[in-house]
């Protein structure tokens, strides 16, 4: 079995379409990989006989050999980016010369790209929306327009950048994103300024919440209790301090309200297997989200 990590991209074509209901928008295969990345709606998808709607920024994912069609209104035509790759196979990519069967034709392909069998790109969505994803949105774009301007060094720059997108489209496919609109509310105003020292009390508080249903509500959303999240919030402040800025341990420790350096640097030792100080000396790559349970108490 596969990791998407082992992906071997290839990007074959690619090119702006303007979907306005012609007959060539019927049930069909393709013999390769391809996304369509939509910048207006409505309109609707339909893939292996489910339909989809279409909205703006909507992400469509088709894998060969794979029946879909485009049911878009002549009276209100849809632009999209579309991308026609391989995944497993950058040696004999199949995607330099695509090919499509259309219904009634029987759907036999002579040629498809390499799938290898990968859970984790079989779990991706066929269609997903990049609405709340706009550094998703703004890389796809970035991966066509390099790919139709670039004169050197297109398919080492291209095919990069789309293996860094797979992964970090993954993560967002698949990262814990809270919704409750007090939380998220919330949890913009402490990133914003994570040095702001308020107590849980002010949390649930500013959420116009009740102690008890407050606690529910942010381990739900979040996955942490509150004081974690806080924790960590501090923790990842301070790495950066420590790997950005010129101020002392102790002035780092004043500024995320600790009393003392003491305290501080226990907390950072036990957060990240070193000392601020040890860290400074040697700096490495640490996980921000640390070593412990992401529910853990600090």
């Amino acid at each position: 079995m596969k990791t998407l990590a082992e992906l071997t991209p290839y990007v074959g074509d690619s090119m702006p379409y303007l979907y306005d209901g012609s007959s060539n928008e019927g049930l069909r295969v393709c013999s390769v990989y391809a996304f369509h990345l939509f910048t207006d709606g409505p309109g609707e998808m339909e893939i292996d006989g489910a339909r989809y709607p279409i909205g703006n920024r909507t992400l469509v994912f088709l894998r060969p050999g794979q029946p879909h069609a485009f049911h878009i209104s002549p009276a209100h035509p849809l632009a999209s980016h579309n991308l026609y790759c391989d995944l497993w196979d950058d040696r004999a990519p199949v995607s330099a010369h695509r090919t499509f069967i259309y219904a009634p034709q029987p759907f036999r392909l002579p040629e498809q790209s390499a799938a290898e069998p990968c859970a984790e790109l079989d779990a991706l969505p066929g269609v997903y929306s990049l609405q709340p994803h706009p550094q998703l949105y703004d890389a796809f774009l970035h991966i066509v327009k390099l790919y139709n301007e670039l004169s050197f060094y297109r398919a080492e720059t291209v095919n990069s950048l789309l293996y860094a997108w797979m992964l970090s489209w993954h993560n967002a496919v698949h990262a814990r994103r809270p919704r409750d609109y007090r939380i998220v509310r919330l949890l913009e105003r402490l990133e914003t300024n994570p040095e702001r020292r308020e107590t849980v009390e002010q949390w649930w508080s500013l959420c116009g919440l009740k102690r008890t249903y407050f606690h529910e509500l942010f381990l739900r959303e979040t996955g942490m209790t509150p004081k974690a999240y806080q924790h960590r919030l501090w923790m990842r402040r301070a790495l950066h301090l420590l790997q950005e800025s010129d101020l002392s341990i102790t002035a780092i420790a004043e500024r995320l309200g600790y009393p003392s350096i003491h305290p501080f640097t226990r907390h950072f030792s036990a957060y990240y297997g070193v000392s601020p100080k040890q860290y400074r000396l040697n700096p490495r790559r640490e996980r921000e989200d640390g070593p412990e349970a992401p529910g853990g108490e600090p």
